[in-house]
């Protein structure tokens, strides 16, 4: 009997694929993931490094433009602050030189028509009407004045007659230089009168300020060649009523809302001075405008035109010096202000005795320059 032997084999798939096409197959996929994370990361990263940049650039172009603005008004603040230090260079400069010439004309015109109520009327008329012109042309705001405000700037109007008067007394009987060495102590006057009223003590400092100036003005005045009693306690009177004038104006003009710039005060006082002086210097010293009053000035060295112009430029001299004054004081501390005024005191006392000649002893200059040592 056949013997048949059945050999197993091992069974084929039905479909099979070469290990090596499947890998190759398999190959593009895993490239294509693998690139495609890596240019999502690599695109997020330079996103990111373009939005960080573009933040940097604007954030660079702000803070330059922040230094550029700063560096602007830096050179703005700059230019203002030379201008406005020329501004009160050439303001000082003006108020230094109108002064003198006042004090000069003022002299000239007193030494010949002595009628200083009248000469003081005239300054004020003077003042009124460049007042006006100032309003009239729109150089100021006009005021607006209210009832409480009148009963002050009268009473302070009538301080500032009595003592620019007093200081035109003393300036016809005694020589410029010694009326405003006598003037230099306002200060003096100032501090004893807030002490009196307002209780206002000084310190040491303030007071050993003092005393320099107290005994410098009573050495020159027991040494002035020119020295007279009236002169002398016309001058006196005349820092004691113009310092009650300035310390009560503090003290009354306390109310911000009810305050008026210091042009306008000064206007108002001028207008209402010239109203209260011109009828009392006709009851004090008659119409001195007559033909022989001023044949009689004009025979001591001026004649009429020459006296009337001379008045007409005291009066202008007078106002706009004390008009500027008071500009600059809106400009400056009081502290730089009554420094600047007693500068100008030295000035003029110099300009003076430089022009009139007046004579000076050598313990006379001492005086004097004692009495300014605190300057």
């Amino acid at each position: 009997m056949a013997t048949y032997t059945l050999a197993l084999s091992t069974p084929k798939p039905l479909f099979s694929y070469p290990k090596q096409s499947f890998q190759k197959r398999l190959n593009p996929i895993n490239k294509f993931h693998v690139s495609n994370s890596c240019d999502q990361s690599s695109h997020k990263h330079a996103l990111s490094l373009q939005q960080t940049s573009s933040f940097s650039s604007r954030h660079n172009k702000r803070l330059w433009n922040l230094i550029v603005r700063s560096e602007a008004i830096s050179e703005v603040a700059n230019t203002d602050g030379w201008i406005r230090t020329l501004q009160l260079a050439a303001m000082f400069a003006i108020w230094y030189t109108l002064n003198i010439y006042f004090n000069i004309f003022n002299k000239q015109v007193l030494k010949v028509y002595t009628f200083p109520a009248t000469v003081t009327a005239i300054q004020f008329g003077c003042g009124s009407v460049m007042i006006f012109l100032m309003w009239a042309l729109n150089l100021h705001p006009k005021p607006k004045l209210r009832r409480s405000q009148f009963s002050v700037i009268f009473l302070l109007a009538v301080g500032h007659t009595i003592g620019n008067l007093l200081t035109n007394i003393s300036l016809g009987k005694v020589a410029v230089s010694f009326t405003h060495t006598i003037k230099a102590m306002e200060p003096f006057f100032t501090v004893l009168l807030s002490a009196l009223f307002f209780g206002e003590r000084p310190s040491l400092l303030v007071v050993s300020s003092l005393v320099p100036i107290v005994g410098g003005v009573a050495l020159a005045s027991f040494t002035e060649v020119s020295f007279n009693w009236i002169g002398f306690s016309c001058a006196m009177a005349s820092n004691l009523t113009n310092q009650t004038r300035n310390v009560f104006s503090k003290k009354f003009m306390v109310r911000e809302e009810e305050t008026l710039d210091n042009i306008n005060l000064f206007s108002l006082m001028t207008i209402i001075s010239f109203l209260l002086l011109a009828p009392a210097a006709i009851l004090l010293e008659g119409v001195k405008f007559s033909p022989s009053y001023l044949q009689n000035a004009a025979s001591q060295g001026l004649n009429v035109k020459e006296l009337c112009i001379r008045a007409l430029l005291s009066g202008f001299c007078f106002h706009t010096y004390q008009q500027i004054s008071y500009m600059i004081l809106q400009l400056v501390s009081p502290v730089t202000h009554a420094v600047g005024n007693s500068v100008k005191r030295v000035v003029v006392i110099v300009s003076s005795v430089i022009f009139f000649q007046t004579p000076v002893s050598l313990i006379n200059s001492l005086g004097n320059n004692t009495l300014h040592s605190p300057i």
